[in-house]
C-alpha cells in the first residue's frame, strides 16, 4: 500500500491501469478528495482527470495505493484519450 501522504489538489500519477475509466499507468490526475472504504481496508482517492489543454474530462475514484506523487526525475507525455482502451 502507498503510505506517502499526498496533499489535496496535488497532481499525481497512476501506478496501474484502470480500463473501466480508459486510464493507464503513468496518466496524470489531480487528487481532490478521499472516501472511506466501507470495509475499512483502504480509503479511496477521488481524482479529477484533465486533458492536455486543462479541461476537466472526468472524475474517478481509485484505491489510495493506485496513486503516486510526481517526482522530479519524471517527464510528462501525451496520448489520445479517444483511442484509449
Amino acid at each position: 500500500m502507498n503510505d506517502t501522504t499526498i496533499p489535496l489538489y496535488s497532481r499525481i500519477s497512476l501506478n496501474r491501469d484502470f480500463p473501466e475509466y480508459n486510464l493507464k499507468q503513468g496518466d496524470i490526475a489531480t487528487f481532490v478528495d478521499t472516501v472511506p472504504d466501507p470495509d475499512g481496508i483502504e480509503e479511496g482517492y477521488i481524482l479529477e482527470i484533465f486533458n492536455a489543454l486543462g479541461d476537466s474530462i472526468d472524475v474517478v475514484t481509485v484505491p489510495k495505493s493506485a496513486v503516486s506523487p510526481l517526482r522530479s526525475d519524471e517527464i510528462l507525455s501525451v496520448r489520445s484519450f479517444a483511442n484509449a482502451g
